[in-house]
């Protein structure tokens, strides 16, 4: 009956050594997949989500100083046919005779 436990706790020994390996394996390759993953999406130029973030930011207040700036000039273009407007009419010559 003793060699039956012991034959029994040799194997059990065995497993858990075996379990023990098989973990630190998967352990090793999943470490060695995110480095290798690392390494091809950096290749890639991807950015982070913070760059794309700011950049994205940039680009709205830029959007909107581009629109702010088209609002000024139409503004500004309205204002000067106006001027130009009221000076034609004030330096239009009389038509019909003119006593000389």
């Amino acid at each position: 009956m003793q060699s039956q436990n012991k034959l029994f706790d040799d194997f059990v020994k065995l497993m858990n050594g075996a379990a023990g390996t098989f973990a630190g394996m998967a352990r090793e390759t999943e470490s060695a997949a995110r480095e290798r993953a690392k390494e091809w999406i950096g290749g890639l130029d991807f950015v982070s989500r913070d760059e794309f973030d700011a950049v994205k930011a940039m680009a709205a207040a830029a959007r909107d100083e581009a629109e702010a700036l088209k609002a000024r000039v139409a503004a500004l273009e309205a204002s000067l046919a106006n001027a130009e407007a009221a000076g034609k009419t004030k330096t239009k010559k009389p038509s019909g005779p003119t006593a000389a």
